[in-house]
């Protein structure tokens, strides 16, 4: 099917496999068992020490349901460890040491996906990461919900 048809969902899920698939291949290459989505949160911790989930969502902008199922995935792996906070409920994330022992292979892994990213970035003729920013700001404004509602309203006669 020719891209031009495909929904913007559609294209991003294909955008985002040949991403996260070549990244992921390039960490299994440095001998690391280590996913793209893990690299927010390791960042977040390795910048701000130890942090709770909630402050891990807060500071990567990704859900706290999505840093709780990616923060599982990390300590089953060995990248980070989890205590309990003050609150019963609250738990303490803290990188390991064998995730601070990995990361000059990370760091390597990192710089060779902003140069291949900036390549891409030529090849496209702009940032990808501009174009996404910049539709994530608009549906921020006004969200896809809004936009379809009128578009429906529109369709069938009725203005807004």
């Amino acid at each position: 099917m020719p891209y031009s048809l495909q929904t913007h969902g559609v294209l991003l899920r294909r955008l985002i496999d040949h991403l996260d698939g070549a990244v992921e291949q390039a960490y299994a290459d440095a001998g690391l068992d280590y996913r793209p989505r893990f690299t927010p949160i390791f960042r977040a911790l390795l910048n701000k020490g130890p942090a709770t989930l909630r402050a891990l969502s807060r500071h990567t902008g990704v859900s706290h349901s999505a840093v709780s199922q990616t923060i599982t995935q990390m300590a089953a792996r060995g990248w980070v460890s989890l205590e309990a906070g003050t609150d019963a409920r609250e738990r303490i994330v803290t990188l390991t040491p064998f995730a601070r022992e990995s990361l000059p292979r990370l760091e390597q892994c990192w710089a060779a996906t902003e140069a291949a990213s900036r390549s891409l970035d030529e090849d496209v003729g702009q940032p990808l990461a501009g174009v996404l920013i910049r539709a994530l700001e608009a549906l921020e404004r006004r969200p896809l919900a809004d936009r379809l509602a009128a578009a429906s309203s529109d369709n069938h006669g009725v203005n807004r």
